[in-house]
């Protein structure tokens, strides 16, 4: 099973699926740690749960697009592991190593970048520049 991280992973996931050739079932799970702004606060929400029955047993990849501070990938990881999974892997389109306070373990990496703020390609910055068809770094003046 993936699950699809919403919102920033959709793009990705949308992608990343039809290039996995074995049966899959999709799921969603909303967490955030952002609110409005441009840094992790640290304390992670998990609105949109999935329904446990699901997980029980399975194996689930987890498909996030940015791996940055890790609380939030840590708390979900540990919320799936606790519901019941017989396994759980991540896969990460972007990690930011200099920015982790969480160590997380990444099954996947699709690419390291810089303390940059990224946007495109499913990452916003407040709602915005989701549906740009790239990953370009956010001018400072735009957010500061």
């Amino acid at each position: 099973m993936a699950v699809c991280i919403l919102k920033g992973s959709l793009v990705f996931v949308a992608d990343l699926i039809r290039e996995i050739k074995l049966p899959l079932e999709v799921s969603f799970l909303r967490a955030t740690s952002y609110g409005s702004g441009t840094v992790s606060s640290g304390v992670v929400e998990i609105s949109l749960a999935i329904d446990e029955k699901d997980l029980i047993g399975a194996d689930v990849l987890v498909v996030e697009d940015i791996l940055d501070s890790g609380h939030t990938l840590s708390n979900i990881l540990k919320y799936l592991a606790g519901k019941g999974a017989h396994s759980v892997s991540l896969c990460v389109l972007l990690n930011k190593p200099s920015r982790r306070k969480t160590e997380v373990t990444i099954d996947y990496e699709g690419k390291q970048i810089p303390d940059e703020f990224v946007v495109g390609y499913g990452l916003d910055y407040n709602e915005k520049y989701r549906n740009l068809p790239y990953i370009g770094v956010l001018k400072k003046e735009l957010y500061s």
